[in-house]
């Protein structure tokens, strides 16, 4: 499939800097699966958080130990 597109020439350069090897085509098209799986990603989230319960997730972290972090988990 293919489309004409035209891309502001404002975007230009900064497509041109963030490419690197890729072609502008191969960049574009990346960048649409980017956004398409973001989109996927968004309404899967919102589909499963329809189903869920804030109240039975704050049992949940109710249940967990009031411990310290471990070293290692510091921030």
């Amino acid at each position: 499939m293919n489309f004409a597109l035209r891309i502001p020439e404002y975007y230009k350069a900064e497509i041109e800097k963030l490419k690197g090897n890729a072609s502008i085509n191969q960049f574009i098209v990346n960048a649409i699966a980017e956004k398409i799986s973001a989109l996927n990603t968004e309404a899967y989230l919102q589909e499963r958080a329809s189903h869920g319960s804030r109240q039975h997730a704050l049992s949940l972290l109710d249940r967990v130990e009031d411990v310290p972090p471990e070293d290692y988990d510091r921030v």
